[in-house]
């Protein structure tokens, strides 16, 4: 019986928890989580998804405000005597004494084909960036931020249909796949991390509100993956006469222009806008501030947007 001592907290984090709790030979002693944190419109105190699931199996879950000095929360980590020390979407740095402390190793779950894209939005970062695919990587963890060896990668396409939410549920499930696989293996030493070559290693930095504003100088094909990639939520938006619209789908058209970014150049198939690159981006389905998701053309008829104007 391999005993694990689990490390994460969104939603992205519970599938591989479903998966070792399910594992005949796999007993999960222990889970780690952040703190419960105030959300939804009464701002109530709500525990992370991977809490909630381990308080359901009735597995011991503590959640530290921190990880480092943090003798009390060090000791619990001890006294699982685990064998190895999975982490997934954590979101706190494990201090040395944490990661010398599981039997056989501390592993974590990385979304993306490192060294690309090491940080905290490996997901968002491939998509907005072009890439034409992406994976997971089962790595052994170290103090360096996402830098340790690799002992096993799986590989996920990214298409022109590719959204944020189908990509991460595409590696939530190829992930518990990859740890499962890979646990057995690293456990008995039949598997061993492969190091990284620091040659194309890239940083996924986090994603900032400000990148979720449409900036209509950027090229249209970046504002198509930008869409994508926050579609259904949180979305991205414009402006029009100072209201909000959320954009949720749309597309690059093939036919350029000479006009200003932001520009509206079209009105009858959808609300078309120049990009700074010269090219036009078509959006097809739009949230109004305030109003539930239609197409553009619904929209238009009723906002009376005139050729010429400018979405800020």
């Amino acid at each position: 019986m391999i005993k694990v001592v689990f490390a994460g907290t969104p939603a992205f984090s519970v599938g591989c928890l479903d998966v070792l709790m399910q594992a005949d030979d796999v007993d999960v002693v222990g889970v780690v989580s952040q703190p419960d944190r105030q959300s939804g419109r009464g701002m109530k105190l709500t525990p992370s998804p991977v809490k909630k699931a381990a308080l359901a199996a009735g597995i011991d879950v503590i959640t530290p405000e921190k990880l480092r000095d943090n003798d009390e929360a060090l000791a619990w980590l001890k006294a699982r005597e685990c064998d190895v020390l999975v982490v997934v979407a954590f979101g706190m740095i494990l201090p040395a004494s944490w990661l010398e402390m599981p039997k056989v190793a501390p592993i974590n779950i990385h979304a993306s084909l490192l060294p690309r894209w090491r940080g905290a939005a490996p997901i968002e970062r491939a998509l907005l960036a072009g890439d034409k695919e992406t994976g997971v990587c089962i790595m052994q963890m170290e103090e360096g931020l996402d830098t340790g060896g690799v002992y096993l990668e799986k590989r996920l396409p990214i298409t022109a249909e590719t959204t944020g939410a189908s990509l991460w549920a595409g590696l939530q499930s190829l992930g518990a796949q990859a740890l499962m696989e890979s646990l057995p293996k690293i456990v008995s030493g039949e598997l061993q991390p492969t190091p990284q070559e620091e040659d194309g290693a890239t940083y996924a930095k986090k994603i900032t509100n400000d990148e979720r504003i449409i900036d209509w100088s950027l090229d249209a094909g970046y504002i198509e993956r930008l869409v994508r990639c926050f579609t259904p939520k949180p979305g991205v938006r414009t402006q029009y006469q100072g209201k909000a619209l959320k954009l949720i789908a749309g597309e690059v058209l093939d036919e350029t222009s000479k006009q200003g970014a932001g520009i509206v150049l079209g009105i009858q198939h959808g609300l078309d806008v120049a990009c700074g690159d010269g090219k036009v981006y078509r959006i097809t389905q739009i949230q109004p501030e305030g109003k539930k998701v239609m197409n553009a053309a619904d929209y238009l008829r009723g906002a009376q947007i005139k050729l010429g104007e400018v979405l800020a």
